[in-house]
């Protein structure tokens, strides 16, 4: 059944039928396990990729790493559905390595999010540091490559 959700992660305009031929699995299976996935939560929405900088969008998208002081019996997860919550934070994740949740902040200019960390970010309980990195380019996102293929260079043969 891994096989549906893979389709579907790659084309999440996937049609039941397409699906259906991809898998070999039948379309009305194809079509339950689907519906009991949204219904249940393991997929929870359908999107698409976009170049934002190909598009002309001028955003801010910066990785910021935060070091949380855990709380006996409530550890990061508390501190991280409250970052989670903001408008301006589009994934947060809790990581290994000198800090506890690497959190992606977009904004519309530099000052913009630098502000957010600043004024509302660092000054959550319990958040003891943070560290700024602001994103120059994105090469590939979500899987989907966002760069231009290469021009095939090889020689045209003739008979």
């Amino acid at each position: 059944m891994r096989e549906i959700l893979t389709v579907l992660e790659a084309d999440a305009h996937a049609s039941v039928e397409r699906i259906a031929t991809l898998t070999g699995i039948d379309e009305a299976t194809v079509r339950e396990r689907i519906a009991a996935w949204e219904a249940s939560g393991v997929i929870r929405r359908y999107k698409a990729v976009v170049d934002w900088d190909r598009f002309g969008d001028e955003r801010v998208t910066a990785f910021v790493d935060v070091t949380v002081a855990p709380e006996r019996g409530r550890g990061f997860d508390d501190v991280a559905e409250r970052i989670a919550r903001f408008r301006e934070i589009r994934a947060v994740h809790l990581v290994s390595g000198a800090q506890d949740l690497r959190v992606e902040v977009e904004g519309a200019s530099l000052k913009s999010v630098a502000d957010f960390v600043a004024q509302k970010l660092s000054g959550i309980d319990r958040v003891t540091a943070t560290s700024t990195h602001f994103l120059l380019r994105r090469y590939k996102d979500d899987g989907q490559l966002l760069t231009d293929p290469e021009p095939d260079q090889r020689l045209s043969v003739t008979p």
